[in-house]
């Protein structure tokens, strides 16, 4: 067994479905788990000592709990129709989704020190979207929550990658507070296709060789990256979503150091 490998799948049933625990994967300011429910059922939890961002990737549900209420969150079909709804939580939060239409969310947790932002619903109009890199490594990325939102620890947005494209390229890293050039952030990948049988590579390494995985990446598959380089790409014919979850100690942004031997590529 490889004690390094990074890579967990998962066929979601209804109902909250864990993918990693804290400290799991050496990750130790998340956990991720996709929640999945029929039109009508619910599903109740608390915040705890937790910071919660949920992530609608399809459908429409309600949230709600003491003194708030999110009549309808969400509204694409899925993650390939239009932009996300997303609803933050702050620690010591009870709450309760229930669906509209069928549908499904990620549901990011990272531990919370502190009080952050009241609960928030976050709208298409609130998310923003920028094009990066240029040729085939140009993706769009979809901005939820950033720096400037009142959370402790998340960054959080969505890429969209075009049929055979690369991303996170050229190569880079987020591994040390070292502005400003670098910020120390671990992060999450979860995976979608379009068709569903597509797939996708994605590599984690460190320059030292002590870590190197490459991975074929599925529909519902996720990649925990607590540290290291970790470009990615799409086959061609499919469309690729990943949603990525980022969780920052002590600072939050898309700063990171690119990896020196391909930095010439621009």
């Amino acid at each position: 067994m490889n004690d390094k490998n990074l890579l967990i799948h998962l066929a979601p049933e209804q109902g909250y479905n864990n993918v990693f625990e804290l400290g799991e994967y050496n990750m130790k300011l998340t956990r991720f788990g996709i929640l999945q429910l029929k039109a009508g059922s619910s599903w109740s939890s608390d915040t705890g000592e937790f910071e919660v961002a949920l992530v609608m990737l399809g459908g429409k549900c309600s949230v709600k709990g003491d003194k708030f209420e999110f009549a309808e969150v969400g509204g694409r079909k899925n993650v390939f129709d239009g932009k996300p709804h997303a609803v933050y939580l702050p620690r010591r939060t009870a709450y309760t989704v229930t669906a509209i239409t069928d549908m499904d969310l990620a549901v990011n947790e990272s531990p919370a020190t502190r009080d952050t932002a009241a609960p928030t619903l976050i709208t298409p109009e609130m998310t923003r979207t920028i094009s990066i890199g240029r040729d085939n490594f140009t993706r769009a990325a979809t901005i939820i929550l950033d720096e400037t939102f009142d959370s402790e620890h998340f960054y959080i947005g969505e890429g969209l990658i075009p049929s055979g494209n690369w991303s996170g390229y050229p190569p880079h890293r987020h591994d040390y507070d070292d502005l400003p050039g670098e910020i120390d952030m671990e992060e999450t990948y979860f995976y979608r296709f379009d068709p569903p049988q597509g797939f996708g590579i994605q590599k984690v390494y460190i320059p030292d060789g002590d870590l190197d995985e490459t991975y074929t990446v599925k529909n519902n598959d996720t990649v925990a990256i607590a540290e290291g380089y970790h470009p990615l790409c799409g086959a061609p014919g499919y469309q690729m979503y990943y949603l990525w979850t980022m969780t920052g100690a002590v600072n939050r942004g898309l700063i990171s150091a690119k990896d020196p031997a391909h930095d010439w590529v621009k």
